[in-house]
C-alpha cells in the first residue's frame, strides 16, 4: 500500500508516459540532422565546382595543357566529394531531403557539364555525350515511374559505371597523347559498354518493380470486397 488513490496513481502513470514519451520525442528531434552537416557541405561545394571547372576547362580556348590540368583537379575532387558524402549522410544519419536531392543534381551537373565541354572542343564525340546523358536522364525518369512501387537500388555495376566514367572523363580533360591517350580511349570505351550495360538493367529492374507493384494493387483491390462482406 502506499496510500495514494488508484485513480491518482493512474494519473502520475499517465503523466509519466507522457513525459517519456515527450523526452522520447525530443530525443528523435535532437538527431535529426541538419541542413548545414558535412554530407551537404560536401554536396554544395560540388555543385559550386561545376562552373569553375567549365571556366578553367575552356580558359585560353580550352586547349592550355596548364589550364586543363586545373580543371582536372576541380574534377577530380568534385568526384572524390561525390564519393564521401553519401559515405558520411548514410555513417552518421545525415541524410535530408536536401541532401537527396542536390546530391544526384551535383553528380550529374559535373559529368554532364565535362562531356558537354569536351564534345564541343572536338575532344569527345558528341554520339558519347548523347548516350551517356541520355542514359542517365532516363534512369531519373524510370525512378520516378516506379517510385510508388519501390525503389531501385544502386547497383554494383552501377558503381563501377560511375567510377569508369569518371576515371575516362578525367583522362580526356587532360591533354594525353601516346601510349595515355590510348588508354583513355579504351578507358571510355569500356565506361560506354558498362553504361548500356547498367542502364538496360535497370529497365530491366523498373519492369519487374513495376509488375510487381500492379500484381499487389489487384490482389489488395480484391482483398478489400471480401473483407467487406465477411464484415456484413
Amino acid at each position: 500500500m502506499t496510500g495514494v488513490p488508484a485513480s491518482a496513481a493512474g494519473g502520475q502513470g499517465r503523466a509519466q508516459a507522457r513525459t517519456g514519451v515527450a523526452a522520447g520525442a525530443t530525443a528523435v528531434v535532437v538527431r535529426q540532422a541538419g541542413l548545414w552537416n558535412i554530407a551537404n557541405v560536401l554536396t554544395m561545394v560540388r555543385l559550386l565546382l561545376v562552373p569553375g571547372f567549365v571556366l578553367l576547362l575552356l580558359h585560353n580556348g580550352g586547349y592550355d595543357p596548364v589550364w586543363r590540368s586545373f580543371a582536372w583537379a576541380a574534377f577530380a575532387v568534385a568526384m572524390i566529394t561525390d564519393l564521401f558524402d553519401g559515405q558520411l549522410a548514410r555513417r552518421y544519419n545525415l541524410v535530408t531531403d536536401f541532401g537527396k536531392i542536390a546530391d544526384p543534381i551535383a553528380d550529374k551537373a559535373i559529368m554532364g557539364a565535362a562531356l558537354i565541354c569536351l564534345s564541343a572542343l572536338s575532344d569527345l564525340p558528341w554520339w558519347v555525350t548523347g548516350l551517356i546523358l541520355f542514359r542517365e536522364l532516363g534512369i531519373t525518369v524510370l525512378r520516378f515511374w516506379v517510385i510508388r512501387h519501390g525503389v531501385i537500388p544502386a547497383s554494383r555495376g552501377g558503381k563501377l559505371k560511375t567510377l569508369a566514367q569518371g576515371t575516362a572523363v578525367g583522362m580526356y580533360v587532360l591533354v594525353l597523347t601516346g601510349p595515355l591517350a590510348t588508354l583513355r580511349f579504351w578507358m571510355m570505351a569500356v565506361a560506354v559498354l558498362l553504361t548500356v550495360a547498367t542502364g538496360l538493367d535497370y529497365v530491366r529492374q523498373a519492369v519487374v518493380l513495376r509488375r510487381a507493384g500492379l500484381a499487389r494493387e489487384r490482389e489488395d483491390a480484391a482483398a478489400r470486397p471480401a473483407a467487406g462482406g465477411a464484415g456484413r
